[in-house]
């Protein structure tokens, strides 16, 4: 009742600022002013009310800030502009990456932007002698990344010809015909929307009159992201210095230029600073009123609620099944979406990486990060922090360095021998991926691996923080319903932990599921975990109670979502812990049962290793089903004994007619989810065929039938590679 009341006294406050200002803007007619109406008024900002004796209200000043990046430019002198829409870090540190090496190779003045940091309809008013590159990362099934949305919306989603900030043109049909970009694109091949936010995109752009300088890049994350990367930008370099009328054989390849500037501070001058940050993202964002606004760079904190064990013991494989506790924060979320689980580094690798760079007994040494080019505003993160919250809540020093980076350290090596190895991994492809990139070795270990256990070398810390990416939430399919569950989210995941084929005396550790591990077992008290993760949280602000622990959430939405029409049949397929937003689907359609509404056959291919070991929420499905007229669950053991491997795949050829029958006949929805590279691949193959044999079609017309079920959003995917 407490925060029902809050809420009303908001509602009650908002609506007291807006009459007031409504009679403050409008006094002129209200009380007879004779001012010409032509006359312009300086608006100033709404101010919240304050609540009596309430704290004061924290609002983040952005006086400073403008989202005009032309104007920006402009004051900084700057005339090449890298936008990037990316939602793992990926694409930032590419845009970061070519920023930096247009600078310090062909001394250009460059700038990256966050494409949500700025107005994108001034794109029209970009100087024709100025170049924007733009480096965009396609995500899921062919969406966009959070913070390229709004872009998004304004070039593709919106009218054939959006509205940008001019109006006025030559021609009407080409807003942008003085404007000149670069693409790189950001996909994976195994999903059906291959880069299709960086095609569209450029199409786009042409369009509208852009003109494209160069050949669009396009990366592939299946494999050869960076060397798909790094063969394209050499030929986007002649590109565009022959744009600007650069000699490109005379770039300057001369000393590495910091990005940035590390300053320690003394304990004395500790005292003195208003914060230090040991884990947080940023200050919280917040709306009118006093609650905070939870997003992809403002995590929640919230309390793991239920924490369970779902394999049984003979499976030798660890799968959680966690509940996260979201009540008052504001957060929603619809069934189908994705949570955001922000984990932190293994200490293990922390304390290794800082054994190696020799500053194992300055981890708690604050520092401050600054940027070198006064233009720049953004920081990789918050500070000032400590060597230690660096490595272990800042940056991915779990993942495999890039090959760029890997040569970058040839300089720095101690012995001629390691700087010659540095030297081959940074140029040799193959010796890339085979010690590096396919043997997922972090930066710790490939330092050991050249040096040898137990030596050092001292490597300037502003290049770490440059060249490792920052640290991202991963990403799982909420296995709950918003209609069952509004207050809590529920996620499914393996803990993952294997031996990569070419170097299988070491073992790979999955950071997020190996942290939620941790997690689990200080609420279940199972005694130590290995690896170690430190998930107290900022100044322990993570920990409840004994055994109580939060973790870092955000929500993202996702376009996989049950129909409209309760009434309508639903098929999925959800092998292993692909049955994650399954579950939610059931829970919702439940739900719908309870609530009166037709609800129409609920049918699940489930498969697993074994039904004794493996078999997720076993115990549920009968109780979830009972209620709802046609649902099963049909089930597929690829390990049982003495039965015959089976795939789920197998079972829809049992059941081809069931299948026919619901989606053809009846109009129902057809869903995968689980592995993009394999068993996806396999099942659109299988429905193709089933099209062609109980739907007595040709290859052609089965297969147009399959992508016609897609472009009508009857058949979705939820899947990973």
């Amino acid at each position: 009742m407490a925060d029902a009341a809050i809420d009303t006294l908001d509602i009650a406050i908002l609506g007291a600022v807006l009459v007031g200002s409504g009679i403050y803007w409008f006094k002129d007619k209200l009380l007879g002013n004779s001012s010409s109406p032509k006359t312009s008024i300086a608006r100033q900002p709404l101010v919240p009310m304050q609540k009596p004796n309430a704290p004061a209200l924290k609002i983040t000043k952005t006086a400073k800030k403008t989202r005009d990046f032309v104007e920006k430019m402009k004051e900084t002198d700057k005339t090449v502009i890298f936008f990037y829409g990316s939602q793992t870090g990926t694409a930032e540190d590419y845009a970061a990456r070519l920023a930096k090496e247009g600078t310090q190779r062909y001394n250009l003045k460059t700038m990256t932007a966050d494409l949500e940091d700025y107005d994108m309809n001034l794109l029209d008013t970009l100087p024709a002698d100025h170049l924007a590159v733009f480096v965009l990362a396609t995500y899921g099934e062919g969406e966009p990344t959070d913070n390229a949305v709004d872009f998004w919306e304004l070039l593709v989603s919106g009218e054939d010809v959006p509205e940008f900030s001019v109006g006025d043109y030559e021609d009407a049909d080409k807003p942008l015909s003085h404007l000149n970009f670069v693409m790189f694109g950001l996909g994976n091949k195994t999903y059906e929307h291959y880069n299709s936010v960086c095609r569209r995109v450029d199409e786009k752009l042409q369009a509208l009159g852009a003109t494209r300088i160069g050949e669009r890049g396009e990366g592939d994350d299946d494999g050869s992201l960076e060397e798909d990367f790094l063969s394209w930008k050499d030929d986007m370099w002649k590109a565009t210095c022959d744009f600007l009328g650069i000699d490109f054989l005379a770039g300057n390849s001369g000393p590495r230029q910091a990005t940035y500037k590390v300053q320690e501070h003394t304990p004395e001058e500790v005292e003195g600073l208003k914060k230090v940050y040991y884990g947080e993202h940023q200050e919280p964002k917040f709306m009118l009123g006093s609650r905070p606004t939870y997003d992809s760079k403002n995590p929640f904190s919230a309390p793991i609620a239920v924490s369970r064990q779902l394999f049984e013991v003979s499976a030798n494989r660890q799968c959680l099944h966690m509940e996260v506790d979201i009540t008052g924060s504001g957060i929603t979320y619809q069934t189908g979406d994705h949570i955001a689980v922000w984990p932190v580094n293994a200490e293990q690798e922390v304390n290794k990486l800082a054994t190696i760079l020799g500053l194992a007994d300055k981890l708690d040494t604050v520092l401050t990060v600054s940027n070198t080019d006064p233009a720049s505003t953004k920081l990789p993160f918050p500070v000032p922090t400590t060597y230690r919250t660096v490595l272990r809540n800042y940056v991915d020093i779990t993942a495999p360095p890039s090959r760029a980076f890997v040569g970058q350290l040839t300089p720095f090596a101690p012995t001629e021998a390691a700087s010659k190895l540095f030297a081959l991994w940074g140029q040799d492809k193959e010796a890339f991926r085979i010690n590096v990139a396919d043997a997922r070795r972090s930066l710790g270990t490939v330092l050991e691996k050249v040096l040898g256990v137990g030596q050092s070398m001292e490597i300037p810390f502003d290049l770490l923080i440059e060249s490792i990416p920052r640290l991202q939430a991963r990403y799982y399919s909420i296995s709950s319903s918003a209609k069952a569950h509004p207050t809590s989210i529920h996620l499914t995941a393996v803990v993952l932990d294997y031996k990569p084929d070419v170097a299988p005396e070491e073992t790979v550790y999955g950071l997020a599921t190996n942290f939620l591990h941790n997690c689990h077992g200080r609420i279940n008290q199972s005694g130590p975990i290995e690896p170690k993760y430190e998930i107290s949280g900022p100044s322990g602000s993570h920990l409840v109670g004994e055994t109580g622990v939060k973790v870092p959430i955000h929500v993202r939405h996702s376009n996989f979502k049950l129909p409209r029409n309760s009434a309508l049949p639903i098929i999925m397929i959800g092998p292993g812990t692909g049955v994650a937003p399954f579950r939610g689907f059931v829970q919702d359609r439940a739900q719908d049962v309870k609530n009166g509404k037709k609800v129409g056959a609920t049918v699940l291919f489930f498969g697993c290793r074994r039904e004794d070991e493996d078999y997720l929420y076993k115990d549920e499905w009968p109780e979830l089903m009972k209620d709802i007229e046609g649902s099963q669950v049909i089930t597929a053991f690829s390990r049982q004994p003495g039965v015959p491997k089976t795939y789920v795949q197998h079972r829809m050829s049992e059941h081809k007619e069931l299948i026919w029958d619901l989606i053809h006949k009846q109009g129902g929805y057809f869903y995968v989810c689980g592995d993009a590279k394999n068993m996806a691949r396999e099942v659109n193959h299988k429905l193709i065929e089933i099209a062609m044999t109980v739907g007595e079609m040709s290859e052609e017309k089965a297969t147009t039938y399959v992508k016609e079920l897609r472009g009508r959003g009857r058949y979705e995917e939820d899947v990973w590679s």
